[in-house]
């Protein structure tokens, strides 16, 4: 099983840092080859150039694909479950996961798909995990978690994904509250992955 995890936080000191951790420890004991994309600490670039616009924008596909998305590509080409893991800000994922959509997802390889190009695989499972301050039922009640849901799992994963599924780790502004059943969902999330391969 390969593993691919596209984390986006700034910070070691976060509580999505340690939900990460938790992650991986999990992963480990499967023994799964994990790959993690730190889009902070890899300072990826996630404005999107000119020369990048004019191919997506007019579909100059005969424009090169920078080498960083083209590295981006080839991970999500070796996963069988692609785990999305962030903070929500302002009611949606970090600047540097939405760049990464923006650059990853060029033209010609996630949509507008050519005989020219070769086609994003699609991913038998994606997950998305974000840890959110406010708790999950005022996140429903405001209808900010559906509609987290339908920009990520409808729009970003959407049919390039067989099974897709979101996690709201929300009510961390109480964090001594929702820690331990946050860190029990984490332990369950590799159960959940192995039953789409069964």
């Amino acid at each position: 099983m390969n593993i691919l995890i596209v984390y986006s936080h700034p910070s070691k000191k976060s509580y999505t840092f340690q939900v990460l951790e938790k992650l991986k420890s999990e992963i480990a004991k499967q023994n799964w080859n994990l790959e993690i994309s730190d889009l902070y600490a890899s300072n990826f670039q996630s404005d999107m150039s000119e020369e990048e616009y004019d191919r997506e924008g007019f579909a100059k596909l005969d424009l090169p694909i920078s080498e960083d998305v083209l590295a981006e590509q080839e991970k999500i080409e070796k996963a069988d479950c692609i785990i999305f893991l962030y903070p929500v800000w302002w009611s949606d994922c970090p600047a540097k996961l939405k760049g990464w959509f923006d650059r990853v997802y060029s033209a010609g390889y996630a949509y507008g798909q050519t005989d020219n190009f070769p086609k994003m695989k699609t991913i038998p499972f994606g997950l998305v995990i974000c840890t959110a301050g406010h708790p999950n039922d005022f996140l429903t009640e405001i209808k900010m978690a559906q509609s987290m849901e339908t920009i990520m799992l409808e729009d970003r994963l959407g049919k390039r994904f067989n099974n897709k599924e979101m996690l709201i780790l929300g009510g961390t502004l109480e964090l001594e509250k929702v820690m331990e059943n946050h860190f029990l969902q984490i332990e369950n999330i590799c159960r959940k992955i192995k039953q789409y391969f069964i």
